[in-house]
Order: C-alpha cells, then sequence, then structure tokens
C-alpha cells in the first residue's frame, strides 16, 4: 500500500472541515467547500486581475483578458504543433527518474526545444523560489534583442517566442518574456504534475482503462488547483449569510472533490466512475474552474498529459516498488512530490 502525506495544514482541513458547506477559516477569510454554494459564488462574477491565478499583473503591468486569451491561444498553437510533430514511441523515450522533475523537462523539450537557451531555462522550476530570482533572469535575457531566426539549429522559433522577437525596446521585451513563462511555465507544471499524481494513485493501470478516466480521477483526488480566492465584494453576503461584508472567499475543490455526499467511497482512486460521469456537469468537480469560467489551458492540459501516460505505459514503467509513502506539500500547484519512477517487472503467469 501507498501513503499519501499531506502538508498538516491539507491535512486539518480534511479532518475539520470534510463535508462542510460554509466555514470560517481565518478571521477575515470564508472556507467554501458545499457544491452549491461554490457553484453561486463563481458564478456571481468574474475573477479580477488579481484573482487569476495565472494573469495576475506582470511587474506592475495590467494584463487585459483579451490579451491574455491572445497568449493562451498562441501557447496553444505550439502545443498543438509539437503533438503533431512530435510522435515519439514508447522505446525512444526514457521517463523513468524523478517526478514530476523528469515530465517536465520532457515537456519543455518537446513544445519549446527549439528555442533559445535564454528562453527555455524561464521553464526552470527553480525560478519558483523567488519572484526576485524569476525577474533577475528575465531582466538578463531582455538584455538583448531576440532575432526571428535564433532557433536551435536553424529551426523556427515557436510562436510565443515570435512575441519576444517582436518586442522592439528592453521593457517591451521584458513583459514579453514574463509572458513566457507566465504562458509557458504553467502549462508544463500542470501536466507533469498530473501525470506524476496518476501514477501515483493508479498505477499499475488496468490496460482497459482509457487515460481520461485515470486523469479525471486524478484530479478528484489530488485537483493540481486546490483552491480558488475570491476577495471580498458586496455580491457574497447576499449568498449566504455566514459571509461577512469583509470576507474573502477561499473555494476549496480540494474538499468538494471527496465530499461523501457527492461521491462514492470518496478517498478510493476509481477510475471506472468516469464511465457514468460527466466532468463537465459533476457538481463539485472543479479541476479547471467553473462552467462560468473554465481555465484557458484545459485543452492543452489533457491531450499532453495522454500522451505521457501512453508513453509511461507502452514503456512498462510505474512507481518503484521500494517507495511506499510520497509528501503532497503545501504549495500553488498540488501534487505528489519526488516520487520515483521506474520499470516494473510484470508478475508471470501462472
Amino acid at each position: 500500500m501507498r501513503a499519501t502525506v499531506f502538508h498538516p495544514r491539507l491535512a486539518t482541513l480534511f479532518r475539520d472541515h470534510l463535508g462542510q458547506d460554509v466555514f470560517r477559516l481565518e478571521p477575515d477569510t470564508i472556507g467554501i467547500a458545499g457544491h452549491e454554494v461554490a457553484d453561486r459564488i463563481l458564478a456571481a462574477r468574474r475573477a479580477t486581475e488579481t484573482e487569476r491565478p495565472t494573469f495576475k499583473p506582470l511587474h506592475g503591468r495590467s494584463i487585459a483578458r483579451s490579451e491574455a486569451a491572445s497568449v493562451m491561444r498562441t501557447v496553444g498553437s505550439d502545443v498543438r504543433e509539437a503533438l503533431k510533430r512530435e510522435q515519439p514511441r514508447p522505446e525512444d523515450v526514457d521517463l523513468s527518474g524523478e517526478w514530476p522533475l523528469t515530465g517536465h523537462m520532457f515537456l519543455r523539450d518537446m513544445v519549446l526545444g527549439n528555442d533559445p537557451y535564454r528562453l527555455r531555462m524561464l521553464m526552470s522550476r527553480n525560478l519558483e523560489l523567488t519572484t526576485k530570482l524569476t525577474w533577475s533572469v528575465i531582466a538578463a535575457g531582455a538584455a538583448f534583442p531576440l532575432s526571428k531566426r535564433a532557433g536551435r539549429q536553424g529551426a523556427p522559433l515557436t510562436s510565443l517566442a515570435g512575441l519576444v522577437a517582436d518586442a522592439g525596446t528592453y521593457q517591451d521585451r521584458r513583459y514579453a518574456l514574463g509572458m513566457y513563462r507566465r504562458a509557458a511555465a504553467p502549462v508544463c507544471f500542470t501536466v507533469s504534475t498530473l501525470v506524476a499524481n496518476t501514477l501515483w494513485l493508479g498505477s499499475p493501470f488496468d490496460p482497459e482503462t482509457p487515460n481520461e478516466h485515470l486523469l479525471y480521477e486524478s484530479l478528484r483526488l489530488l485537483p493540481p488547483s486546490w483552491n480558488i480566492l475570491r476577495n471580498a465584494c458586496p455580491e457574497y453576503p447576499a449568498i449566504d449569510e455566514r459571509i461577512g461584508a469583509g470576507d474573502d472567499v477561499l473555494l476549496l475543490p480540494l474538499l468538494s472533490h471527496r465530499d461523501p455526499k457527492l461521491w462514492d467511497s470518496p478517498d478510493e482512486f476509481q477510475p471506472e466512475r468516469w464511465e457514468t460521469l460527466d466532468p463537465d456537469t459533476a457538481p463539485g468537480y472543479l479541476p479547471f474552474g467553473h462552467s462560468s469560467e473554465r481555465c484557458w489551458g484545459r485543452h492543452m492540459v489533457m491531450p499532453l498529459a495522454g500522451l505521457l501516460l501512453d508513453l509511461i505505459r507502452g514503456s512498462g514503467l510505474g512507481i518503484d516498488p521500494t517507495q511506499t509513502t510520497a509528501k503532497v506539500p503545501l504549495a500553488g500547484l498540488l501534487g505528489v512530490a519526488d516520487i520515483r519512477v521506474t520499470k516494473v517487472r510484470r508478475a508471470a503467469a501462472v
């Protein structure tokens, strides 16, 4: 048996609030796990620029929704191009090693591998350590213009890198490099984390179970986007009297995804449940946000995660049998850390 060890603050949420709908977390913060209240909260208004997880103001500069949508379409076209171009066979790819890092590096090289080093280094997970480190790397990369012919070995730049090449001034290049990281890094972070979670929760997989069902169930038990913040506003006290006029609201898919009122055997990994459930309409299921404002990256995440699972399943890889515990740290992106993926011997047929 494998044990998933949640950070103490996450474990406390499960212990104290699982099955509740509205509860106080902090003197100025209300937690929401009930799906009906959550639906009404999220439908009341759209996220403001400071509430959006990816496109918050960039170095003090606001990002309009139209620009954010355009950038996501750009990175989406790069992902689609990579999926058309890259059809790796399991025998040609080594995805063994420490996850989610191994998956992150594979995706970086698959989608952005032809971009120059100063752009690809913006994908480093080490930049998550401090904002100052991220902006130091961006400032250095913006020092010199980028040629549209600067792809590795003469290959064309990605469309996302083209936005950097089009920037004429140092300030514009710095902004474009910031957008490069904002748009591309979360895709690779999210996909590699999702696949690592799926491996930990469900492997070895039944060969008859489709990737989509494995991924939907992993998103239920370990949703990478495990909370949704909404700042205080006049609409919320009218929705539920337990919410005060000055209360921020933290919606918690982490809890609604395990609510025993909504799910049979809520703590068990049962991908077969998705044979009859619709991920877009299942009550309380919000891995990509609410129907009023879906995550723009969902149509990139699922195909890339499916590709990685195909390669892993075709390679006979699985969790190192000697690893029996994995920690889930308190982080913006929820997932198991430092799991070991290796060749797994199949039991001989009797």
